[in-house]
């Protein structure tokens, strides 16, 4: 496993993810930000944008030879964030987790408000770093 998350005595919980990676290997792969586009075009709703961020995501890690096992980071970026959203949130982390292979809790990530991002509509965007072999 090239990958250890974890979770110190003492750090907040519970979260929904680890507050530490380890990782041991000889490739660093960053996946850039990753959006809601797909075949439909944009969900309208929080919790569909997650899910397809987190998929197209999954395609850029397969693509470098990587997988959400890999995963040292996530970010997120959110435009309109509030507290409040958080279920409409962690509802697309689960209903893409299995398929993706997303560890429970997930690696360490934030999740930063942002005012707006590169285009109307899109709410989500997603970042990944990744240690792999």
């Amino acid at each position: 496993m090239t990958v250890q998350l974890s979770s110190p005595a003492g750090m907040l919980a519970p979260a929904p993810y680890h507050h530490v990676s380890v990782a041991t290997g000889s490739r660093f792969v960053e996946v850039a930000g990753q959006v809601a586009h797909g075949a439909d075009g944009v969900p309208a709703d929080l919790t569909g944008q997650v899910a397809l961020a987190l998929r197209n995501t999954a395609v850029g890690l397969a693509g470098a030879g990587a997988s959400f096992a890999d995963v040292t980071r996530l970010r997120f970026f959110v435009t309109e964030w509030s507290v409040d959203q958080m279920d409409s949130f962690m509802a697309g982390v689960l209903a893409v987790a299995g398929e993706l292979g997303i560890p429970s809790p997930m690696p360490p990530a934030s999740l930063i408000g942002v005012e707006i991002l590169f285009e109307p509509g899109v709410r989500v965007e997603v970042e990944a770093s990744a240690v792999v072999g």
